[in-house]
């Protein structure tokens, strides 16, 4: 299930130390001045959510992180950034030449904020109760494909992502157990670390509750702004808490990957987590490579929804 055309396509090597370790990268997609001065640029045309897809009210509360999934559908930059060459060419030698961009997300972490616990990703049913994404039965593959670019510096001390290789092979957790959120679900120590899942307890899901993650296995992958690492969402992975040494935030922004044989959403028009809920009557996935020719999921366009997504695959 892999192809090697485009300019940035991963060689041989990379796709087979990918399936080993389960991640690739980190890539440069950005100089580190040029993201700098876009995202200084862009987080303030963000606060104009006018036009973005999920208005709910739970959305707009900004009660839960959900408000800003997806705003690569209303926002030119970060729909040229999902659809980047650098990017797609890379994620379809992996998944193949039809590929999908599903889902986004902002993942800011703040001077003294708490790391994000370890944890796996398959059918995303973690936080809903409910799957967002389901591979064709019979497939070799799950989850989906994260490209996590850095919009600002990510090492240590600011929380940058880690890894332990090698675990997307096997789930520790299974999403067919409902977490139970809580905000005041946070600060907890983990084997002498403040770790928490943004209102829920991921130890909640595991399958074998006396298990623990190896984290002398553990890879820290700091990042210059700029740079993006790609991995599987069933990959064992979390981040560092930002220690507070520096007074600048940790910005990352995840685009979630799938083929077009994967259904999104599907039997649900609502997507409920995170202590909110949004509907799903505007959204619409992204055709960043290829064809669709299953058409069982709602594409965005032009007018999808009356929304300004315009796709710019280059």
């Amino acid at each position: 299930m892999t192809t090697e055309t485009g300019s940035y396509a991963l060689t041989s090597a990379e796709i087979d130390a990918f399936h080993r370790n389960g991640y690739a990268g980190p890539f440069t997609l950005y100089e580190h001045d040029t993201i700098t001065q876009a995202w200084r640029r862009e987080r303030i045309r963000l606060l104009d959510r006018s036009t973005a897809v999920y208005q709910d009210e739970a959305a707009k509360s900004g009660a839960t992180n959900i408000a800003n999934y997806d705003r690569h559908l209303d926002n030119a930059f970060l729909a040229d950034h999902v659809c980047s060459a650098e990017i797609v060419d890379r994620v379809s030698s992996i998944l193949g030449p039809d590929v999908l961009c599903w889902r986004t997300e902002f993942f800011p972490k703040y001077p003294g904020d708490e790391g994000t616990d370890w944890h796996q990703a398959d059918t995303f049913a973690n936080a809903s109760g409910t799957p967002q994404i389901l591979w064709p039965n019979g497939s070799d593959f799950g989850g989906t494909i994260t490209v996590w670019c850095a919009f600002t510096d990510a090492v240590i001390d600011t929380g940058c992502l880690q890894f332990i290789p090698g675990t997307h092979q096997t789930m520790y957790y299974d999403e067919t157990k409902r977490m139970h959120y809580d905000p005041a679900t946070s600060n907890v120590e983990k084997d002498g670390v403040r770790r928490g899942f943004f209102g829920y307890d991921y130890r909640e899901l595991q399958v074998d509750p006396t298990w623990t993650p190896d984290e002398s296995k553990a890879v820290s992958m700091e990042m210059r702004a700029g740079q993006f690492i790609v991995f599987w969402s069933t990959l064992m992975h979390a981040s560092h808490p930002h220690a507070g040494l520096s007074k600048q935030m940790r910005m990352g922004f995840a685009a979630r990957y799938v083929p077009t044989s994967v259904r999104i959403y599907p039997d649900t028009q609502r997507i409920q987590e995170y202590g909110g809920e949004v509907s799903l009557d505007s959204y619409g996935a992204v055709l960043v490579s290829g064809d669709d020719g299953y058409n069982h999921n709602r594409i965005a366009n032009a007018t999808t929804g009356g929304h300004p997504f315009v796709a710019r695959r280059r």
